[in-house]
């Protein structure tokens, strides 16, 4: 295997509109960009730094140059899974070497992988945590019949009714963030199934998980924050019907695909999910939906400016990426 030449970037993006979840608010996409370059080719891979993990853009870029030898010297898929933790750092060089291998081969990543070929997917397109009417306003000027909503524990329920008021054709995915108490969740969860919910996404913190046994009713629940690795998938598997598969937590597409096939093997729904974040960052994640039940991969729609050869989205679908994207 020959020598790399590594750079990295921190990008910061401006959004066109606050997104808020039950923890806080942004208007700015900040990524740690990768690009990994080889024998006249070069492979690109960008991921989220995640707070909720205590991650920062500045500890993933210096989690990233502390590599840098073993990186530049030539590294592995393999080796990089041994050499760096799951997270945000080990995705974008995970995701730069995918793309770089695709374009020295000349083969996709899709082939590559043993995934199916890609064909556009469906979305869900997130309606931010506000006032149940300005949610409603959201929804009814959203593409697609797949919304996402962001709770955040007193008037979600306010908040849903709005929403199914104004759209009324959607199907609705609820997103507590583990914002939720066990007093909240049981009466959300009565109300849920006439209210187009289809979904219930992490209500309670990670580590609170065994409340869920106890649920009543049949809407499926899906672990996001409990969820970091296909190490979880057994675990979870006891208290969760699906589970929501991102990258940035995983450490890149090379765990994320490993996650995907544990959890089918425990019996487990999957979503593929993301961060708000570019069409880079959101390009391998497009692949991987191809072998999930469902796709949270809008986060571009939030950004002011795209990157040039970004995803296309088209009532709430999402086209596969194209090679000058990556992979």
């Amino acid at each position: 295997m020959g020598h790399f030449r590594l750079e990295t970037a921190h990008i910061s993006s401006p959004l066109n509109a606050a997104f808020a979840i039950s923890r806080g608010a942004r208007t700015s996409a900040e990524t740690v960009r990768v690009t990994l370059t080889g024998e006249g080719h070069a492979g690109r891979g960008e991921a989220v730094p995640y707070g909720r993990y205590g991650e920062t853009v500045d500890s993933v870029l210096a989690e990233i140059e502390a590599a840098r030898g073993e990186i530049e010297a030539g590294i592995s898929l393999a080796a990089l899974q041994a050499l760096m933790k799951p997270g945000a750092a080990r995705c974008a060089v995970d995701c730069a070497l995918w793309d770089l291998e695709a374009k020295k081969t000349g083969q996709p990543v899709w082939q590559l992988a043993g995934l199916p070929e890609p064909k556009p997917v469906e979305t869900a397109v997130t309606i931010s945590l506000d006032a149940p009417e300005a949610m409603a306003a959201a929804a009814k000027a959203a593409p697609g019949t797949l919304l996402k909503l962001k709770l955040g524990g007193a008037g979600d329920l306010d908040r849903i009714r709005a929403v199914h008021g104004a759209r009324p054709d959607a199907r609705l995915i609820a997103d507590a963030n583990e914002g939720l108490t066990e007093g909240d969740f049981a009466g959300l969860l009565k109300a849920a199934t006439r209210l187009g919910v289809v979904l219930i996404e992490q209500p309670f913190p990670a580590g609170k998980d065994a409340a869920l046994m106890r649920r009543p009713g049949a809407i499926a629940i899906c672990a996001d924050e409990s969820a970091h690795t296909s190490a979880d998938i057994q675990k979870l598997a006891r208290n969760y019907d699906a589970v929501n598969v991102k990258l940035d937590k995983a450490g890149g597409f090379t765990e994320a695909l490993a996650m995907v096939r544990a959890a089918r093997t425990a019996g487990m729904s999957v979503m593929v999910g993301c961060m708000v974040a570019g069409s880079l960052s959101m390009a391998p994640a497009a692949l991987l939906a191809q072998l999930a039940d469902a796709a949270d991969l809008d986060g571009p729609l939030w950004l002011a400016h795209d990157i040039e050869d970004g995803l296309t989205y088209t009532d709430g679908m999402v086209t596969p990426p194209g090679r000058g994207l990556w992979g």
